[in-house]
């Protein structure tokens, strides 16, 4: 339990080589569009998909 007692403290996830990924949402620009919409990983079920992640670029500054 977390120290308030409500909620259980989750380990971080770790990806392993050949594993699962892990079910998500996130927000994520569309260039198409010009928005900003919510997608999950559910979305793309069936598919092949390349995950990519750099927190310090594509940012609005």
């Amino acid at each position: 339990m977390d120290y308030s007692g409500k909620h259980p403290i989750q380990e971080p996830f770790c990806a392993q080589p050949n594993g699962p990924a892990p079910s998500f949402s996130a927000e994520a620009f569309f260039n198409t569009d010009k928005k900003i919409k919510t997608i999950s990983l559910n979305d793309f079920r069936g598919k092949w998909v390349v995950l990519f992640f750099y927190g310090s670029d594509f940012t609005f500054v």
